[in-house]
């Protein structure tokens, strides 16, 4: 009976063991796969936008742009532009219009703090406003209406309605050539306040090269946009959720008899999400190519630890080898700074996407919980160890 459930036990660990490098070496294969498949759709209905002559309804020069350049950017926003040889680059950004407002902004490094851009509405009585904003943080009171960094030429800015499409129009005076510039795309469908934008609905980033001169050369394929509340939600779920309360089971609840298949089952499907995250990230990277090295490193840090951890599951020695102990040590240790940096990492995307309060207060409360209970069983755990008399020397401890 004995030596029945102790074969059924080492054969279940064997075909865990199995079932997790095959699905490890399944996933690494399709991600290299997907890495060396280049994916450039460009929807034929956004190419036909592009013919629509601006001429009939825009005044010049937005009307008749020489060596007109069109290219869809964003869902439906579409970027006219024309580069003179004196460095004047006229911009045409048209999208459908409901209602709201519509920007694009300017930025540095890709990233909407420090950014200038231009926003533009049609009020319910058909006026037409456009302003240049400077962003100043994530909240809209920060972002400071005409003000920024953005070098208008004398010719005023324009914003049109035309059907169920909007067109925002505007001149840049530049000292040199402009060439690839991190670009904001942004909206939402509630009208400014006295002229201070709502908070938007959606927003994406691309890298555009204004000195192509290619039509539909846009470097973020926004058909195939990954959006990074994806890439939030599977880091969220692995490393905020699974990957702790699988460490939590490891800890506190040995006594119970499925608490290895818990630990290894949370584990593993932290591990899948986590990894899953982790290669939208790298995608989303690509296509960005945001400066965030912070976020970027301690990721990578966390995908080698996990890998690791996922690793040492496969060369556990047995209970009664006297190397074990130092297998529990590294497996434990790694295991919580993977844990540590993962929380970390979660903290360092919010602020750099922007994510709004819905996803801090979410988080925080995954995080205060999870920190909770790890207090009051690790405090329970201390008392019950107290009460427990003290072990001979040789007492085989209950272990990974």
């Amino acid at each position: 009976m004995v030596f029945g459930c102790l074969f059924k036990a080492a054969l279940s660990i064997e075909i865990s063991r199995l079932l997790v490098l095959s699905v490890f070496f399944v996933i690494l294969f399709g991600f290299q796969r997907e890495k060396n498949v280049a994916v450039m759709a460009i929807d034929e209905d956004e190419k036909a936008l592009c013919s629509v002559n601006l001429a009939e309804f825009l005044p010049p020069p937005y009307g008749g742009l020489e060596n007109m350049v069109c290219q869809p950017v964003w869902n439906s926003f579409l970027l006219r532009y024309s580069q003179s040889k004196d460095n004047v680059i006229t911009i045409v950004l048209s999208t459908i219009y409901t209602s709201g407002w519509v920007g694009i902004g300017f930025s540095r490094d890709g990233m909407m703090i420090n950014s200038s851009c231009m926003a533009g509405w049609v009020t319910p009585a058909g006026h037409g406003k456009i302003k240049q904003y400077y962003v100043e943080g994530f909240t809209p009171s920060k972002i400071i209406p005409d003000k920024g960094e953005l070098p208008l030429a004398s010719v005023p800015p324009l914003i049109y309605l035309q059907g169920a499409t909007v067109y925002l129009a505007f001149q840049l005076k530049y000292p040199t050539p402009l060439k690839t510039q991190p670009m904001l795309l942004a909206f939402s469908t509630k009208y400014p306040q006295h002229h201070h934008l709502t908070a938007h609905e959606d927003k994406t980033t691309i890298k555009f090269d204004f000195s192509s001169g290619s039509p539909f050369a846009v470097t973020a394929t926004p058909n195939n946009y990954i959006s990074s509340k994806t890439h939030g939600v599977l880091g969220i779920l692995g490393w905020g959720l699974f990957l702790p309360f699988g460490a939590i089971f490891a800890r506190h609840f040995r006594s119970q008899p499925l608490w290895y298949c818990f630990h290894v089952s949370a584990q593993f499907i932290g591990f899948i999400l986590g990894l899953a995250g982790v290669v939208l990230g790298i995608q989303l990277n690509n296509k960005l190519q945001p400066d965030i090295p912070g976020h970027q490193g301690i990721g990578i840090l966390i995908l080698v630890l996990s890998i690791l951890q996922v690793l040492a599951f496969f060369v556990r020695p047995d209970i009664d080898n006297k190397y074990r102990k130092y297998w529990n040590y590294y497996h434990s240790w790694v295991g919580r700074t993977a844990l540590f940096f993962g929380a970390l990492n979660i903290v360092l995307g919010m602020h750099y996407a922007g994510a709004g309060q819905g996803w801090k207060i979410s988080y925080g409360f995954i995080l205060a919980s999870t920190m909770l209970a790890c207090i009051i069983l690790e405090m329970l755990l201390r008392l019950k160890k107290l009460d427990e008399p003290t072990r001979p020397s040789n007492y085989a401890m209950n272990t990974i």
